[in-house]
């Protein structure tokens, strides 16, 4: 298949922050040619023990392409074949395995998904799950293991979210939790970039019939065990959220109150529950947790800015917020993933709204 990306060795944009947040090192980066209007910029999605990121970036037409940031600086940008030119579509990378290999996906020129694979050489491979075939619907991969083993969904015809595990030979299992709802934006959604680990468990939530959100973690087997955090809300837009799986089981995520306030929470692999909220916050919402167990993620304060957080395997919390990040509500700094070694790559959203990425190094 022919590949239309392209790479570029420019030197990204990069200020350096020392001494802050317990005199971490936060590095702030800008893809060459990403917008600079509302909602552009460069978006991190994922980070690899080596410290090489992959995520999206949004040019001056609102049009997505991938990019990877290797650890030391370098930048590679690329489109997927195929991959549509207009406003809100293109190609969006979301996590890297230890290998180098990208999931992500590409949305063609009349709105619809593919699933990607981008090998380490820079061959890109579309796939398509059953039922996934029109505009605004289609395939979305999300994950990836080191033996290229992928998971993520697609939403059929009748826009209805499904999930899916894609096996190393290519050969695509759909699947739907037990609580998922069948009316349109229902369903199944396994979580991006850590929902499913290396030993083939996945972690994820199904919006119900009653639109209300249930976690569920699928294991290699395909069977399900249900995820409820004891506090979850059981109104609309309300209950658990998993957001990430480690290769020991253990899970986190938030849950979503009655008062739709969304709290963490930390599943040891033996099944205990543990809460927890930044001091100091309106929202917690962690997104990642390492293979060593610490956890990311952000947390709003009660005039809606996002700052980021750590919080290591003992329960003590690190807030940090990078300089440039905007202060108004829906502005600041937002917390994505945390590798092995506690570095950690995210954005932040400035005073005009637009996104750029940043490397936290303890």
């Amino acid at each position: 298949m022919a590949s239309l990306r392209y790479r570029t060795m420019l030197p990204a944009a990069v200020a350096i922050f020392a001494g802050l947040a317990a005199g971490a090192t936060i590095t702030t980066f800008d893809i060459p040619n990403a917008g600079t209007g509302q909602y552009q910029g460069t978006l991190p999605e994922s980070i690899d023990g080596m410290n090489n990121i992959v995520g999206f970036w949004v040019d001056g037409n609102n049009v997505y392409h991938g990019f990877v940031r290797a650890s030391d600086g370098a930048i590679t940008t690329f489109d997927a074949p195929g991959a549509g030119t207009a406003a809100n579509q293109g190609t969006l990378a979301y996590t890297l395995n230890g290998l180098g290999e990208i999931a992500g996906t590409s949305i063609d020129g009349r709105g619809e998904s593919h699933g990607l694979l981008r090998k380490r050489d820079g061959n890109i491979i579309l796939f398509e799950a059953a039922g996934a075939t029109g505009p605004g619907q289609g395939t979305v991969a999300g994950n990836i293991t080191n033996v290229d083993e992928m998971a993520g969904y697609y939403l059929d015809q009748n826009f209805v979210y499904h999930g899916f595990v894609r096996a190393s030979n290519g050969a695509i299992t759909t699947f739907d939790a037990p609580d998922a709802g069948t009316g349109m934006f229902q369903g199944t959604l396994p979580d991006f970039g850590t929902g499913l680990n290396n030993s083939g468990a996945i972690a994820g939530s199904a919006l119900d019939a009653n639109n209300v959100y249930q976690g569920f973690l699928r294991a290699v087997d395909g069977t399900f065990t249900s995820i409820s955090v004891p506090g979850a809300g059981t109104g609309q837009y309300q209950g658990t959220l998993p957001a990430s799986i480690n290769s020991a089981g253990a899970i986190t995520g938030s849950y979503i109150n009655g008062k739709l306030v969304y709290h963490g929470f930390l599943l040891a692999a033996g099944g205990a529950i543990t809460k927890f909220d930044v001091p100091g916050a309106f929202n917690t919402v962690p997104q990642t947790i390492s293979e060593t167990g610490a956890t990311c993620g952000y947390y709003t304060d009660f005039s809606g800015v996002a700052h980021g957080f750590v919080r290591s395997v003992d329960g003590f919390f690190t807030k940090f917020d990078v300089p440039g990040a905007g202060t108004g509500p829906g502005q600041g700094t937002s917390a994505v993933t945390i590798n092995a070694y506690g570095v950690v790559e995210g954005y932040y959203e400035d005073a005009n709204n637009a996104y750029h990425g940043f490397l936290r190094t303890p």
